[in-house]
């Protein structure tokens, strides 16, 4: 199962307009933006990311939901998250 998951931006990558670092569930890490290019987010603003790509902006209740479903599914959320920690965007 391939999922969405909720992240916060924490920071812009000040020389790669299409990076961003995220924070999901205390893991950090640079993701693409570049498919949000309409309407970028900034930091504090949350989005949802697969594969290291944000697909969509959400909002805080959004992402607070999100993250209890996630949460209460177990091994599949629990992927997700060793991938994201796996992963690397620079």
């Amino acid at each position: 199962m391939c999922l969405g998951i909720p992240g916060e931006v924490i920071e812009l990558h000040p020389e790669q307009p299409d990076l961003a670092k995220v924070d999901v569930s205390g893991v950090r890490r640079m993701i693409n933006i570049g498919l949000l290019c309409d309407d970028p987010p900034v930091p504090g603003e949350w989005v949802l990311i697969h594969v290291g790509f944000a697909l969509s902006k959400i909002d805080e209740q959004e992402a607070a939901a999100a993250m209890q479903f996630l949460e209460g599914i177990g091994k599949a959320y629990e992927d997700e998250i060793a991938a994201l920690k796996a992963s690397l965007i620079e």
